[in-house]
């Protein structure tokens, strides 16, 4: 039967049921998803050693004749063990072992030509080749080397899936590849001097050397980076065709801000206020992300935008990511806009508030200030995700600011819009993760970039140790000694690992199993034990410091079972300075400003990022007084503390978004389900000569062919993954 692309894997001979189902469940299903299944590395096999020069512990290629082959069992662990003698033309002689693989004395039998790759032994019979790799070399009509004298692909493995079936599957198929259609327009290929498509994946998976194995991966990485250029080029481009509220500059009321600010404005906050007036003029929605560090000061700088279009007459939402931090920025934006008369509400799941100038504050319930957003009647609401709820209607929004917009969904902003009349308000998001400026303009492609890269004047650096567990009690005896001092103390837990980390919990009750939930519900359950566990760890750590380690001390702990209520009782108290130590989770990651605050303890440093970890730093260091984190960790792997080593010696946050970049990867740094992006793109991260390529391209074909009709190859691609790609 004639086999194509799309011929199911179940249908070829080296497949069959079981290996078909061991392959789905690397989303192997046909044919094509074969030759996208890409090797992770290379070994190279080329050179043969010949056997007078071979060594113990080296790991050789020979070629040899078999002598003889045969089973036999240990008497001690009954283990199966294969042995062949092999010799070469000059018949020096050497022992072969497998160890249970008796098949492969039906193989490999005496008279064969062989290949073998392994590692050099030494026991008390002499040297011999351990559990080496094998292929038939057939000197009358030679075949292609697949597992042996030849750069070979190593791909990612499961324990019933080996690198060695994947290339006996592969490189007889390797003669398909020339009928999948070739999108990348000729013309992009030659300007870039890359290989065509079926080059590119017969090349990747068995190359002629490495050089073209790296040509064939940046091609497979163009392609993908180009993808998400044009995808997010073209979404900017929409954007332009719309229609938003032209905000007139008002330098007068801007100098009055700036005149009544306790501190100066930084030359990056400057900037980044006035790249924003610059787009609120304009009468297309501004779609601008604020980039900055822990403290850098982006509150600010929103704050500035938020004031000119409310004075313009238009209302402004914030959006937070939760009650804490939209609490903080409701009395923040109080604070700072209380010599003009605006209007400002606080809408949360369970609060409403709306302050008509600072400090009274009238309590509504939310009918009430439901009703008032309609009717125009207050200028700037501040809330959580309870802003994209049917009911929240403004009547004549101008700008949409969300905070951390890392943590709301593309569907979640798309709401906040939707919940908006026409036309379209402004849209300006804010992060204080850094990320490197080649991440940024990739992920936020469809956003114009603001750094702040500059920290406010005065600024205190942080002294930040790693504390293995001889230091710990020392530590502990300093941390009494600031308390005592008049200072207070955070102390943050990581999630308890458990199995759920990785595979979702298969709980059943007597009438529903998890496994055939949605996937949706399955999720919702994993998070829900997740967040126990990080609850656990949290009570755990109270319960020692406050009984064993500081019982003397005032302690208190906060989580995410807790309601909003409790929450902001626990931080008055421990802003108010009721609270001497603070144990929490990663909820206190943003949004929480306590200048007396001196001291981050955080426990498992080993179980976070490095933007995180330096998030948490963050969170001090915001007072007079000096200021400490103390990272605790009990593992001695080289990567973590090199990770960890990182935290202390970047000065700020985007270096050490560079740092954690080239320590980990792409992959990791973000995250397979943060970030939504296939495997090649992530690694095209890494090079900055294929983003920046693929974004040329990109602008290019869309500047000649706004909707790319004259690439239909390339447009039914596009098509494809704008449905495959997520980045919630």
């Amino acid at each position: 039967m004639p086999i194509s692309l799309q011929t199911p894997l179940v249908q070829l001979k080296k497949v069959g049921p079981k290996y078909s189902e061991r392959l789905k469940k690397v989303g192997l299903e046909t044919i094509q998803d074969l030759f996208f299944y890409l090797p992770c590395r290379y070994e190279n096999l080329t050179d043969l050693t010949p056997l007078d020069a071979i060594l113990p512990g080296q790991k050789v290629v020979i070629q040899a004749t078999v002598n003889d082959i045969l089973n036999s069992r240990s008497p001690r662990k009954r283990m199966l063990i294969t042995q062949a003698s092999v010799n070469d033309n000059l018949q020096n002689n050497l022992r072969v072992i497998w160890f249970n693989q008796p098949f492969i004395a039906k193989i490999l039998r005496p008279g064969h030509l062989v290949n073998l790759s392994g590692k050099v032994k030494l026991d008390n019979q002499g040297l011999f080749l351990s559990s080496p790799s094998y292929e038939i070399i057939d000197p009358i009509i030679p075949k292609p080397n697949v597992h042996t004298g030849r750069i070979i692909p190593i791909y990612h493995e499961t324990t019933r899936l080996s690198s060695r079936y994947l290339r006996y599957l592969i490189q007889p198929l390797l003669y398909l590849t020339n009928y999948i259609p070739d999108c990348l327009p000729s013309i992009i290929k030659q300007k870039y001097k890359l290989l065509n498509l079926d080059v590119a994946l017969k090349q990747i998976h068995f190359p002629d050397n490495l050089e073209l194995a790296q040509q064939a991966r940046q091609r497979l990485s163009f392609d993908e980076m180009l993808l998400i250029q044009l995808y997010y080029l073209k979404q900017k481009n929409r954007i332009k065709q719309l229609t938003a509220p032209s905000i007139p500059f008002d330098l007068e009321t801007i100098k009055k801000f700036v005149r009544n600010l306790p501190f100066t404005l930084t030359n990056a906050q400057r900037r980044a206020a006035w790249e924003i007036f610059q787009d609120l003029q304009k009468n297309t929605p501004m779609n601008r992300l604020i980039e900055g560090d822990v403290g850098s000061g982006k509150t600010v700088v929103a704050t500035m935008a938020a004031l000119i279009v409310s004075q313009a007459g238009y209302q402004v939402a914030i959006m937070a990511p939760t009650a804490i931090l939209a609490q903080q920025h409701f009395k923040e934006l109080s604070q700072l806009l209380k010599i003009f008369k605006i209007k400002i509400g606080l809408l949360t799941s369970d609060d409403s508030q709306i302050t008509l100038r600072f400090p009274k504050i009238t309590r509504l319930n939310k009918k009430t200030l439901l009703n008032r957003l309609s009717k125009k009647q207050i200028q700037i609401v501040i809330g959580t995700h309870a802003l994209i709820q049917e009911k929240v209607k403004l009547a004549n929004p101008g700008l949409i600011i969300i905070d951390e917009q890392h943590r709301f969904g593309v569907n979640q902003r798309s709401q906040l819009i939707r919940n908006s009349c026409q036309p379209i308000p402004h849209f300006l998001s804010m992060t204080a993760t850094p990320i490197p400026r080649s991440l940024a303009l990739t992920i936020y492609s469809d956003l114009d970039l603001s750094l702040l890269d500059e920290m406010p004047h005065g600024r205190q650096t942080i002294i930040t140790q790693i504390i293995n567990d001889q230091a710990r009690s020392a530590t502990y005896q300093f941390v009494r000694g600031q308390i005592r001092q008049g200072r207070q103390a955070f102390v943050i837990c990581p999630r308890i690992e458990s199995s759920t980390d990785k595979n979702p919990p298969q709980k059943k009750s007597y009438r529903y199993s998890l496994a055939n939930a949605p996937k949706t519900y399955r999720q919702l359950f994993c998070d829900t034990l997740l967040k126990e566990e990080e609850i656990k760890a949290v009570i755990a750590e109270y319960k020692k410091l406050s009984e064993k380690i500081f019982p003397d001390l005032k302690i208190a702990m906060l989580h995410g079972k807790l309601n909003s209520q409790e929450k902001q009782k626990i931080m008055t108290q421990f802003k108010a300075g009721k609270i001497d130590l603070l144990v929490a989770t990663s909820v206190i990651e943003v949004g929480i400003d306590v200048p007396n605050a001196t001291i981050m303890m955080i426990e498992g440093a080993e179980r976070f990022g490095l933007a995180q970890l330096h998030q948490f730093r963050g969170r001090v260091g915001r007072g007079q007084h000096q200021s400490y984190c103390f990272i605790f960790t009990t593992n001695s792997n080289q990567q973590h503390n090199q990770r960890l080593k990182a935290l202390i010696t970047a000065k700020n946050g985007f270096e050490l978004a560079e740092k954690d970049l080239e320590i980990r990867g792409p992959g990791q740094f973000f995250g397979a389900s943060q970030s939504g992006l296939p495997d090649l793109a992530m690694q095209a991260l890494s090079d900055p000569q294929i983003i920046q390529r693929a974004r040329q391209a990109a602008q290019d074909l869309l500047n000649d062919d706004p909707q790319i009709k004259k690439y239909p190859l390339l447009k039914t691609k596009l098509e494809q993954f704008r449905i495959k790609i997520h980045w919630e």
